[in-house]
Order: C-alpha cells, then structure tokens, then sequence
C-alpha cells in the first residue's frame, strides 16, 4: 500500500534548493504523482518552474518511508510566487490540488498535507486577513478531501527574509510566522514546524539544499506528534481495490 503526502504553497515548498549541493536521496520505495501514477521519485518533485529544485519533501517522505517500511509518495501541487488570493477555495490553484489528492485517493492513503506560503502575504494589508483567508483554505481542503483527521502541517518563513532586497514588505515575515503557529495552536490536527536556523541561497528569498533536507526532518518530527490521532479514509483506496479485483 502506498501512503502519500500533499505538498502546497509557494516556491519554498516547491523547492528551489540547487541539486548539485546535496547528495540525492536514494530509496526506492519513494514516488511522486505524475499523470494519474506513481512514478519513482524523481528530482524536481514539483517542477513547477523551470529554475526548481530541491524540495523538502524528499527528507520528509525518506524518513516516513524508513520508519513505516511502506511506499510514499509525494502529490506536488505547490506554485512559485503564489500568494492566499491564488488558493482561494474554488480557485485554480486550490481546486487542482483537490483534484489531485481525489486521483491519489485512488491508489494511496493520503497521510498528511505539508503548507509553506507567506512571503507573498507579507504586505500589512495582507497579513491582516492571511489568518482568515487561511482557515477557509485548510478547512475546505480537509472537508473536501476528507483529509480532517490527518496532520496540516504549517511552516515558517525563513530568518533570513529580513536581509531580501527583493521586496521591502518581506521584512514583516515574523507577523506570518506568529499568525501561523497561533493557527497551530488554535484547530486540531494542525501544526507549525520552525525554520529557525535555517540558511538560504544567495537570494536570501529561498532555502538552500541543506536547509531543505533539514526541513523536511523537521516537518516529519512535527508530524510524528500526531500519528497516535490520525484516522486514515480508506474508502476510495477500498473502491479502487475491488474494481482491480474484479477485473480478474
């Protein structure tokens, strides 16, 4: 059985870490969605640009893989430079995700939803609603998807923001950062994972390699905080099971 995991948001959960400067991971029981099936795991696992890199996930699944003795794979529907008004419930972005977890349910139990976005939501205006905006998003994914029962976990913007000169509103990313650990801190099933000490590229925008397979760990540590909560849908995995079956 394959389990996976939902990865969304903006470039840093994309992954933007240049692949030559970490060994690749080297697991055989690791996939990533492509047309519908389970690939093994390529890199990028979100080619969503065509500058994209190393991801988080990749640590996250190897270390969920090693641990379950099971196969993992990733469901990439992160966008680059996406801000909250782009996941709108309804919207492209957010309903491509939907779509994307409902084929996965398929063939897998989705086991958990990894978000990192923020640094487009920077601008005080933004943050002020980013909190509400957010909860809409989360909530209807989960309701959606059936996905209520398994961890949403929220990471932080990088420190290193504060050194950007690509845009001066980057500088208010603490205001995320406390916006998303009180939405950890305040709906079940839902957890913030720090980026504290976390290095970035030349641009100060994005995580380097390093930082990215240190991330993605952290991500799987916060999640084991759940698993002894978590309820698995298996309903479509069942349905899918028995028309394979019966084909025989």
């Amino acid at each position: 059985m394959t389990h996976s995991i939902l990865i969304i948001g903006q470039s840093n959960m994309a992954g933007r870490g240049i692949m030559t400067e970490v060994e690749p991971i080297r697991n055989d029981r690791l996939r990533v969605l492509r047309n519908g099936r389970w690939c093994a795991m390529f890199c990028p696992v979100n080619p969503d640009r065509p500058f994209s890199g190393i991801s988080l996930a990749e640590s996250f699944i190897d270390e969920y893989s090693k641990e379950h003795d099971v196969n993992v794979g990733i469901i990439p529907c992160a966008d680059g430079g996406t801000c909250l008004d782009q996941w709108n419930v309804g919207g492209l972005l957010y309903q491509n995700a939907v779509n994307h977890v409902k084929l996965a349910q398929r063939t897998s139990v989705v086991v958990g939803v990894l978000w990192h976005q923020g640094e487009s939501d920077c601008q005080e205006n933004l943050i002020l609603e980013y909190e509400s905006k957010f909860l809409d998003i989360m909530n209807g994914l989960r309701k959606e998807c059936n996905l209520e029962n398994v961890p949403f976990l929220l990471g932080g913007l990088g420190d290193f923001l504060s050194e950007c000169e690509v845009s001066p509103y980057l500088k208010n990313y603490s205001k995320v950062n406390d916006i998303l650990e009180k939405i950890a801190r305040e709906n079940d099933m839902t957890g913030f994972v720090s980026a504290k000490g976390l290095t970035s590229n030349a641009d100060k925008l994005h995580f380097n390699s390093k930082s990215l397979r240190e991330f993605g760990i952290r991500y799987y540590n916060e999640f084991k905080s759940f698993e002894s909560r978590i309820t698995y849908n298996y309903d479509n995995l069942e349905d899918y099971i028995k028309t394979e079956l019966e084909k025989y």
